[in-house]
């Protein structure tokens, strides 16, 4: 059974002229196209259609969604890793919407007594889920750099924060990708991806082989910051380590 594109775009809300534009890029190519050019789609391409939605849905750009559609394998296990993540997003927002939402009660409150909201409130609570600790904690035995990513947070809005957050959140996702994908540590298109965290570091101070190094160790040692690779996938947290090792022993060295 197909489908014709305007009940494609019904059933999945993407318009028409997006789902051409998948097909121009070669994202999502229709299964068959009629003889009065209109395009046609079986299951297999609505299976793809919902992986694309779900990838772009965790903030996932098209050229990065294209490239893990060509290297998966089997899409009952591509749907897993999806699912897995989507929990992990869906934890992270309902940490943040408890946040806004015990804030709301406390102000309230505070204004009905007339006190201060940490008076009822440790203050430190005002920020589950909303800090970029994952990724400042992991720098706590790097004291210097540290200090360079609080003044830039210093600088950054709400909004800017949120978008580091899904961005930093992207690119466990793809390197996760990667590794179910059966790449190793060192194949290129996994170096390719530390070499731009790598390139993302030394934009805010220059960063040695070895500090590198011991950052990317930090993945596995820092509790914080293994908990959260693991999130995403088992295992991803030492493979990133064992990336950047290969990236410091081939590039940096």
């Amino acid at each position: 059974m197909d489908w014709p594109i305007a009940e494609v775009a019904r059933m999945s809300g993407v318009t028409a002229r997006t789902l051409r534009h998948y097909d121009e890029i070669g994202l999502l190519p229709p299964a068959r196209t009629g003889a009065n050019g209109h395009r046609y789609y079986e299951e297999h391409q609505l299976l793809l259609l919902q992986q694309i939605l779900v990838l772009r849905a965790l903030g996932v750009g098209l050229p990065e969604i294209g490239r893990v559609l060509a290297e998966q394998i089997d899409e009952v296990d591509a749907l897993r890793g999806h699912h897995r993540r989507l929990l992990a997003e869906r934890d992270r927002l309902e940490a943040l919407a408890g946040t806004v939402s015990r804030t709301i009660a406390e102000l309230e409150q505070s204004r009905k007594d007339g006190t201060s909201m940490t008076a009822i409130n440790r203050p430190e609570n005002l920020f589950e889920g909303v800090q970029p600790s994952q990724y400042g904690e992991s720098l706590r035995d790097f004291p210097e750099h540290a200090r360079k990513v609080a003044d830039k947070v210093a600088t950054m809005t709400p909004q800017d924060i949120e978008a580091g957050q899904r961005e930093r959140t992207t690119q466990m996702i793809l390197l996760a990708d990667l590794m179910a994908a059966g790449h190793p540590a060192d194949a290129t298109p996994v170096q390719a991806q530390i070499d731009a965290r790598y390139q993302a570091l030394t934009e805010l101070r220059t960063v040695s082989a070895e500090e590198y190094r011991d950052i990317g160790r930090s993945c596995v040692d820092n509790g914080a910051w293994r908990a959260a690779y693991e999130a995403i996938a088992p295992g991803l947290a030492a493979y990133q380590r064992d990336a950047i090792e290969a990236y410091v022993a081939t590039r940096l060295s």
